[in-house]
């Protein structure tokens, strides 16, 4: 069964909403791998609560339950093929690259780095039907608009940012965002299939989680392991900031389309990454006029891809 359609101001406003809790996650989970001295053991600490948060929701509601009945159901007559399963290796990616760089180069530089990767990728998912909402047709507006997000990147990258933050740190968002825009698209997939997007959600953080903690053991052996961890329960909060914007990407996803989900993501993450950028500062944060620039663009861009251009024309 088809999962009921968002009215398109009510999903634009989710759309924002899930970029002001990533770019928050972002800080929590980039503070707790400067915190730890390993940004892979903070992210896996982060996913692994997560998952715990939502495998508790999961067992207590009945929707939870339906969902998770309706997922074995699925995996075993293959009516949900195995890369639907997968979801959780892009929110890995997000997590840890949080955990390694949002705490040097600042919540600011890390989301508009995102942007380019989510718009460019959200504009091809949509195109080629991979997303939910089936094949949305590359059309002008859909088109500025993911120009003009690319283009906030590039005020963002203006001035001595690049002689200041180390290359990779700017390179690890723009592949963070193209996986965002295909993690997005592949648990709404999914919820259609099951009827939850809490059980699409469970399915990302059991994946993440198992790979992550990999990657946390692989670092452990080459590095050793933490010696302290904070005291502040504060930074211990990324998950569960997670298991919200997951749920509600899921939930919107198919009234919006990827690209723009994204979009939307985009200007709640900046205007929320400027204002943690400016009473939670880190060694990267861009000019304020720079993120000025950034804001202006990535609300343009928005507007752009979302305004109801067939109606106006008609009128």
């Amino acid at each position: 069964m088809p999962a009921p359609r968002v009215p398109i101001a009510l999903a634009v406003a989710g759309a924002v909403l899930v970029g002001v809790l990533t770019a928050l996650q972002a800080r929590v989970n980039g503070q707790l791998g400067v915190s730890v001295g390993n940004g892979v053991v903070a992210a896996v600490i982060s996913f692994a609560s997560g998952l715990v948060i939502v495998a508790v929701i999961t067992a207590l509601t009945p929707g939870g339950r339906r969902g998770v009945t309706a997922l074995r159901r699925g995996v075993r007559e293959r009516s949900i093929p195995w890369w639907m399963l997968l979801g959780g290796a892009a929110g890995a990616l997000t997590v840890a690259t949080q955990g390694l760089a949002v705490g040097i180069i600042g919540v600011s530089l890390f989301t508009v780095g995102m942007v380019a990767g989510q718009a460019v990728a959200g504009l091809i998912l949509d195109r080629t039907g991979y997303g939910p909402a089936g094949a949305v047709a590359v059309t002008v507006p859909r088109l500025l608009g993911a120009l003009l997000a690319v283009a906030a990147v590039a005020f963002a990258l203006s001035g001595d940012t690049l002689a200041t933050v180390p290359l990779w740190m700017l390179i690890l968002p723009l592949l963070t965002g193209a996986g965002i825009a295909w993690q997005q698209a592949t648990n709404g997939r999914l919820r259609a299939r099951v009827g939850s997007p809490l059980t699409a959600t469970l399915v990302n953080f059991i994946g993440g989680t198992a790979i992550l903690a990999v990657g946390a053991g692989i670092s452990v052996a080459l590095v050793g392991a933490p010696t302290q961890f904070p005291t502040n329960p504060l930074l211990y909060l990324g998950g569960a900031v997670g298991v919200v914007y997951i749920v509600l990407s899921a939930a919107i996803v198919g009234s919006t389309g990827v690209l723009l989900l994204g979009l939307g993501a985009v200007v709640g993450q900046l205007a929320t990454s400027v204002l943690i950028d400016a009473f939670w500062p880190a060694v990267g944060n861009p000019d304020p006029l720079q993120a000025v620039a950034m804001i202006t663009l990535a609300l343009l861009s928005v507007i752009v891809v979302s305004l109801p251009w067939r109606r106006m024309r008609r009128r």
